[in-house]
């Protein structure tokens, strides 16, 4: 029977009708290894950050060396890693949580160095210890830097991701790089990583005006005076 499939066309309707299983485990697999290494990537940026803004002379180390792994090609960090991790998930999940440190330990850092100074010596003059001036003053008012950072490791790990098809978990890379003469898959595992990445963007946008109500108060501000 002659159909969009045996001419092998790039949009496919019965394609999307036969596969549709198969496309919504590839999402849910993709998101999962997004989710997961960019939540790994926290676990060890966040700490780092802190570490590097306390001990300056650990700041040109820390963020050297995560700028460093960056740098490395995908294919190469991979083959480097496993040795150690093995052949499978870990592998993938250790490499993109790798890779995210560089935005994230720098858009943190970044963040707390945006704190205004005179903000800091009110805090301290009523009487706020390092820790509590650390959590209620200085990250909510970085958290702008911090999420413009989440949103670009977020979207930057939905792209590598797809690597990790050469170790049979990459999500929609699977689809992609499973058969590049299938051009209906092709174009679909391609179309859902964009939308993806889309939407994760998006639901970022929306955490970072929940999270500072106040930033969306002070714009009318800033344009009334300027006006």
């Amino acid at each position: 029977m002659d159909n969009c499939l045996t001419r092998n066309e790039w949009i496919c309707g019965r394609y999307y009708s036969t596969r549709s299983e198969e496309l919504r485990a590839a999402v849910i697999q993709h998101l999962g290894i997004v989710l997961a290494s960019v939540a790994l990537g926290l676990l060890v940026a966040v700490p780092l950050a802190l570490l590097a803004r306390r001990y300056r002379r650990l700041e040109g180390i820390i963020v050297g060396t995560t700028t460093a792994i960056y740098t490395i090609p995908s294919l190469a960090l991979f083959s480097l890693l496993v040795p150690f991790t093995g052949l499978g998930p870990r592998t993938v999940l250790i490499g993109l949580g790798l890779y995210s440190l560089t935005i994230l330990v720098r858009a943190i850092l970044d963040g707390l160095a945006s704190v205004p100074a005179d903000v800091r010596e009110s805090a301290l003059g009523v009487g706020y210890g390092a820790r509590t001036l650390l959590w209620r003053v200085e990250i909510p008012l970085a958290l702008p830097a911090f999420m413009s950072g989440l949103r670009v490791a977020t979207v930057s790990a939905v792209a590598l991701t797809t690597v990790g098809s050469i170790l049979d978990y990459g999500g929609l890379g699977d689809l992609i790089l499973e058969d590049a003469t299938f051009k209906a898959q092709v174009l679909a595992g391609s179309v859902l990583c964009v939308a993806l990445a889309v939407t994760l963007d998006v639901v970022l946008v929306l955490v970072q005006r929940l999270l500072t109500p106040w930033a969306r108060s002070a714009a009318p501000r800033r344009k009334a005076v300027a006006a």
